[in-house]
């Protein structure tokens, strides 16, 4: 007998919209990650868009699941209650010589199932996003683009797959797989699971996982990306996403606000050997802004609050996802090398691995499956009324621990005790936006630190940033007094 009918390794946005997606059926599901909380590899540093669809080679994968999971998401938004706005796209270029390249990605575009693209000139693209460079001579617009928030995205999937009966393993590294007749032995680092069938949505290191079995092999090269992140004083810089020209790297850097009211600027796109290298260089940080002013040469690059960056996962020797069961070993399913627009795509893979696993397994519906998830109570987005009878029901929902993002103590411990909950600064961060502001956490890290520390029974000094090894502090807080 087996432990689970269905494990997925990784709890970025693909492996939690899978086990979203599986919760619809009588299975037992398993997400392990080697991380201590979901969202923490590539969901969660990217830009944040909902692509619509018209970069990508018509007849791919990336083509089919892009657009569907663009049609997807409102309503997917909508079920699990976060932020989504269809903001539209606009790709850019600089002399005559695009104009084509606009067409071409137009008719590519219109082939993939893209609703209302057009092409226009200068000066009604500027008519469009008044803070466009006088040096741009055409616009592709694609009205069905949108922004949402990876992490909460992902988050939501998450919990609304943890409310039907999905388990999260959190610093869970898997090193081995061993294929049996009819299931999988997955070694960890904290022992053997069992499962009768296996989903690899592990992010860069999909590679790694992909060749632990069988004998095809395949190769992942992360790429890294710079961002800069600027003041929600910025955030109406543009109201479109605004991309150039795509190049032989992708879709270049762009532009956008994103649904938080900042403005976003990246990436760079630098291949890497270290799967865990995400900090930013100067040099990198400075052709994003030499870039971006290109589009947008006003760009306020004074209200700049932090720099971040992410990494891809590049499939080697190929421009498409791997998404599907593998010949060589039944049971086994890929999603593998999902860089951009994976965030995109993100539910569509769901529901096409979610069905596939389930018709193999011959699993049948849950009656009483849960497709609605409610998001954090946040109380500056209430009006007057509602949020003086929230504090007289919970006064922790009075006392602001983030100034620049208004996050109250009631959020915080709200975002400690869901399933799955935050366990690290990382965590409270990704839920709740305490540490996103101007300051990026300068003023309530301590009184973090400290509710953390409570709400978990643990001290202090065992509080991490994310995973164990990034703790803050030594010793408690109470012997600083």
């Amino acid at each position: 007998m087996y432990d689970y009918d269905v494990v997925i390794a990784g709890a970025g946005v693909t492996g939690c919209s899978v086990a979203r997606f599986l919760s619809r059926y009588e299975l037992k599901v398993c997400v392990l990650d080697k991380e201590e909380d979901v969202c923490s590899g590539t969901s969660k540093a990217n830009s944040a868009i909902v692509h619509a669809g018209f970069d990508a080679k018509t007849g791919s994968k990336k083509a089919a699941f892009n657009v569907a999971g663009s049609r997807m998401m409102e309503d997917l938004s909508k079920k699990l209650d976060i932020p989504y706005r269809r903001n539209g796209s606009m790709v850019v270029c600089f002399d005559e010589a695009g104009r084509a390249g606009l067409i071409d990605l137009r008719e590519r575009g219109i082939a993939n199932g893209v609703e209302g693209l057009t092409v226009v000139g200068g000066d009604e693209a500027r008519q469009m996003e008044p803070a466009l460079s006088p040096d741009v001579k055409y616009a592709l617009i694609a009205p069905t683009g949108a922004i949402i928030c990876p992490f909460e995205l992902t988050l939501a999937l998450a919990e609304n797959a943890a409310d039907n009966g999905t388990e999260f393993k959190f610093l869970t590294k898997i090193t081995g797989i061993t294929p049996e007749e009819g299931f999988f032995r997955i070694e960890t680092d904290r022992g053997e699971i069992t499962s009768r069938f296996f989903v690899n949505a592990a992010g860069v290191y999909s590679g790694d996982i992909h060749n632990m079995a069988g004998t095809d092999r395949i190769g992942i090269i992360p790429r890294k990306g710079d961002y800069i992140l600027m003041d929600r004083e910025a955030g109406e810089f543009v109201s479109h996403t605004i991309f150039q020209l795509p190049g032989a790297y992708g879709k270049g850097v762009l532009v956008t606000p994103t649904v938080h009211g900042n403005l976003l600027a990246g990436p760079t796109a630098v291949d890497v050997e270290d799967k865990e290298l995400t900090a930013t260089t100067a040099e990198e940080l400075n052709e994003v802004l030499t870039k971006a002013m290109s589009s947008v040469p006003g760009l306020p690059t004074k209200l700049t609050i932090t720099s971040f960056a992410g990494l891809r996962a590049n499939l080697e020797g190929s421009d498409d996802f791997i998404v599907g069961e593998r010949q060589d070993v039944p049971g086994f399913f890929d999603a593998a090398g999902i860089e951009s627009p994976g965030l995109s795509a993100a539910p569509a893979i769901g529901v096409f691995l979610s069905n596939e696993i389930a018709r193999k397994a011959g699993a049948p519906r849950r009656e009483n499956w849960k497709a609605e998830r409610k998001g954090i109570v946040r109380p500056s987005e209430l009006s007057d009324e509602e949020r003086t009878e929230l504090i007289r029901k919970e006064p922790a929902y009075g006392r602001i621990v983030c100034r620049c993002e208004n996050v109250t103590e009631g959020e915080i411990l709200d975002a400690i005790h869901r399933k799955p909950g935050a366990v690290s600064m990382d965590g409270i961060k990704r839920r709740v936006r305490a540490g996103m502001g101007r300051c990026q956490a300068g003023f309530c890290t301590p009184v973090t630190v400290s509710l953390l520390a409570r709400e978990l029974g643990i001290k202090e000094s065992e509080v991490c940033k994310n995973r164990p090894g990034s703790e803050l502090i030594t010793g408690d807080l109470e012997d600083r007094i």
